[in-house]
């Protein structure tokens, strides 16, 4: 087996009889759900599932606008109970940090016993995403607002907390759940709905990527928080 770096920062490829995607374990020794873990040369890499990880697999299907890298603050709405937020740790490294938001009690435990416990890099914050004022006291101005939550107003919870965290410049990435929105509605309906909804709140979108065959009817769409002199251009 050998190790290659990907087009992404700290992500990286296994690769063996098949291609395996990967993160550099932050804390070798230690795994966060179960995931294989592989030694190469003394360094430790943990398996990145992208049927188990929406990011996973928007890199799977070849995503552009990547902007995780060592050092970046995220705030990650719907984190559950911290698959794919661990291996976000893994990337920005201890210099970064990943705000995990979460309003079930039972995903945060294990978020809190499995990741936040063992990294210091990752702050838990047990609250509904719809109202993120209530945490301005746990969260600092981030790079990057990544949403995951399953709700008819997604875009609008991802929006609200963009607009209090994420800096001018800074990125808003939404796993758009269509069929959370609408059972009924065309799905190219629904993406360009919430398409349009990011753009009139001063975002440019950088890409739109869909994640099949990892997750039916979910479509990422990744935008750039506009600086105050770009507003309106």
């Amino acid at each position: 087996m050998r190790v290659d770096e990907g087009q992404y920062e700290g992500v990286y490829w296994l690769r063996d009889d098949e291609d395996r995607l990967a993160t550099r374990n932050l804390k070798p020794g230690s795994n966060i759900y179960g995931e294989r873990i592989e030694r190469i040369s003394g360094v430790e890499y943990r398996e990145w599932d992208p049927y188990r990880s929406k990011l996973a697999a928007v890199i799977r299907n070849g995503i552009k606008a990547f902007p995780f890298g060592r050092g970046c603050k995220v705030l990650y709405l719907g984190a559950g109970s911290g698959t794919t937020a661990s291996h976000i740790s893994d990337i920005v490294g201890q210099e970064g940090r990943v705000f995990c938001v979460e309003v079930a009690y039972r995903p945060m435990r294990d978020l809190l016993t499995r990741l936040a416990k063992q990294r210091e890099n990752v702050v838990s914050v047990l609250a509904d995403a719809r109202h993120p004022h209530l945490y301005r006291w746990m969260v600092e101005e981030c790079d990057i607002a990544y949403c995951d939550v399953a709700q008819q107003d997604q875009t609008k919870i991802m929006l609200d907390n963009a607009g209090y965290y994420l800096k001018p410049g800074g990125y808003a990435i939404i796993a758009v759940k269509a069929r959370s929105i609408s059972s009924v509605l065309p799905l190219e309906e629904i993406y360009e709905v919430e398409a349009r909804r990011v753009r009139s709140e001063g975002y440019g979108i950088a890409e739109e990527i869909d994640l099949e065959p990892y997750a039916d009817s979910h479509r990422m769409i990744v935008s750039i928080k506009k600086r105050g002199e770009e507003v309106g251009q």
